[in-house]
């Protein structure tokens, strides 16, 4: 039977019922502990459901599967949904735009740390007796034509069966998708192919010429007052909830605690992944104008250089997400230090090795106008937390130390985060110090691009469509330290920034604060959502 050639159609029923059917157990699993889908309908629901998964992946399949490239096509959406089986079940995400975003920016190094025995096995039964009979059956050969109108009377037939079931069973399947919002990006591989095709046409939709942003930027410092270095440092995976400056029990900031650090304990991300939070946090439009955008623009960073300052980019991860192209820029995760780099990654302290030379790098006449550099950390960055901190550092054991969180207990997966922001603390503490050394005014800020899930309601990781992620996942730390010489510089006060302590703010604030620390003005700046403010008006 097998040695006889197959019609496409028969191909393409058999593996999309495979895909609607095997390869969504997140989505059944996730529909079974609805209290919506009980008792018998609840069952013969269910079954719909799964037919109309079929019936919709059937007619995609129809557009794209043509005799030399069905197995190719068939192939990869089994890969896909397997590959997106194994991640929503063992760390509870969904596959949305921001969440394949991501993975497409993902580099090696973060890959590297996903990969496991279990992953291995999953994606194995998932697409191994698919793969096997898509390989194994020869496909009849038919002539163009007669492909065309295959294909046409597949897509027709998958389509009019998809609106059919929809419609019989209307009411319980609206009311559950307005409800249960997450179940569309369970739906395997519709949620992934989806996401690519929104990928590939949002860029259409908005103009691509880059606009030139803050043309009247300057700088308002006094003309004899001495040029300042402001450090920006970006965390990763950061969550406000697990620094004890903002009330955990646990003791994880140690050393910041013995430094003037004020500690802002309300902030929020405008995104749950680095590659949406990066750029929008940069911009100066604020999360729902940046989200609604129709054009790119320059970045806080392309200001601060407009204005005559030296600006460097310096990162410890997977890069800028486009935001330091046009300045200078550097990466240090891949350098082979014997102290700070082991395999084929470097803790953060190596950007501080690195930092003089490179900021003398930079030109000396902007230098004489003052320095702004951005330090992007590997921070926290999950699923392998024991990775993130040195041994000297570790003080909650044990840790678990494997990506698959989901087979750790919760106390050790906190214990390797928890000790991830201990080395966070380390590392900031190390710039205040160094910082300190500087005879110039200088100044800090930091804040972290999202949080993270550690097990909370099943969850794990970040990423989640912003609507519905947890809090762990947008709640935030940010920090600012200023020296001695720039609270005098700028007729601060520390105990200004006291009473903005526990108001709201968001990465909205970034692109404002930072243009008042760094003495630029210009007329994209909102009072409003400077966090030093209040620092300014007491002057």
């Amino acid at each position: 039977m097998l040695h006889k050639p197959w019609s496409l159609m028969r191909m393409v029923l058999l593996v999309s019922l495979w895909l609607a059917s095997v390869c969504n157990l997140p989505l059944w699993l996730a529909l079974w502990d609805l209290p919506d889908v009980s008792g018998l309908r609840g069952a013969l629901f269910g079954v719909v459901f799964a037919l109309i998964v079929a019936s919709a992946v059937t007619a995609l399949s129809a557009v794209l599967t043509w005799r030399w490239t069905a197995k190719v096509w068939l192939s990869l959406l089994v890969l896909v949904a397997a590959f997106s089986t194994h991640y929503m079940r063992t760390y509870g995400i969904v596959v949305d735009t921001p969440m394949v975003t991501n993975v497409l920016q993902t580099d090696w190094r973060e890959s590297r740390d996903q990969l496991s025995w279990q992953l291995a096995w999953t994606v194995a039964w998932l697409s191994g007796p698919a793969l096997w009979l898509i390989w194994r059956v020869p496909l009849k050969r038919i002539s163009v034509g007669r492909q065309c109108l295959h294909n046409l009377a597949l897509f027709a037939g998958g389509l009019i069966a998809c609106v059919l079931l929809t419609l019989s069973v209307f009411q319980d399947f609206s009311s559950l998708m307005r409800n249960h919002t997450q179940l569309r990006y369970l739906i395997n591989p519709l949620n992934a192919v989806y996401a690519l095709g929104e990928i590939a046409f949002i860029p259409t939709q908005r103009d691509r010429r880059l606009q030139p942003l803050g043309e009247d930027a300057r700088i308002v410092r006094a003309p004899k007052a001495e040029a300042p270095l402001v450090l920006l440092v970006i965390g990763e995976t950061a969550r406000s909830g697990n620094f004890s400056l903002n009330g955990y029990a646990r003791n994880t900031n140690p050393q910041l605690a013995q430094e003037n650090v004020q500690s802002f304990r309300n902030v929020m991300a405008c995104g749950t992944s680095t590659a949406a939070s990066l750029p929008c946090m940069f911009s100066h439009l604020g999360k729902e104008a940046f989200e609604a955008r129709q054009h790119d623009s320059e970045n806080l960073l392309d200001v601060l250089q407009r204005a005559g300052y030296a600006v460097l980019w310096l990162d410890n991860q997977s890069g800028c997400k486009g935001l330091c192209n046009r300045i200078a820029h550097a990466n240090t995760s891949e350098l082979k230090h014997p102290r700070w780099c082991s395999g084929g990654e470097c803790l953060d302290e190596i950007m501080l090795e690195r930092l003089p030379s490179l900021i003398d790098d930079l030109p000396a006449e902007r230098r004489a106008k003052g320095t702004v550099v951005v330090m992007h950390q590997m921070g926290s960055h999950g699923p392998a937390y024991y990775k993130r901190s040195p041994q000297a550092i570790k003080q909650f054991k044990p840790e678990c130390q494997s990506s698959a969180l989901q087979n750790c207990p919760v106390e050790q997966i906190v214990n390797g985060y928890d000790n991830s922001v201990l080395y966070a603390d380390h590392f900031v503490s190390q710039t205040v110090k160094w910082l300190q050394a500087q005879t110039r005014p200088t100044a800090l800020m930091y804040l972290s691009d999202h949080g993270e899930s550690l097990g909370e309601k099943g969850l794990y990781l970040h990423g989640m469509p912003y609507r519905m992620a947890p809090r762990e996942q947008k709640h935030v730390p940010m920090l600012a330290w200023l020296s001695k010489p720039m609270q005098q510089q700028r007729g601060w006060r520390m105990d200004c920034l006291q009473a903005q302590a526990d108001k709201s703010w968001s990465h909205d604030s970034l692109f404002h604060s930072m243009l008042d620390l760094s003495q630029v003005g210009t007329g994209l700046a909102k009072p409003e959502l400077n966090v030093f403010g209040a620092c300014a008006a007491g002057r």
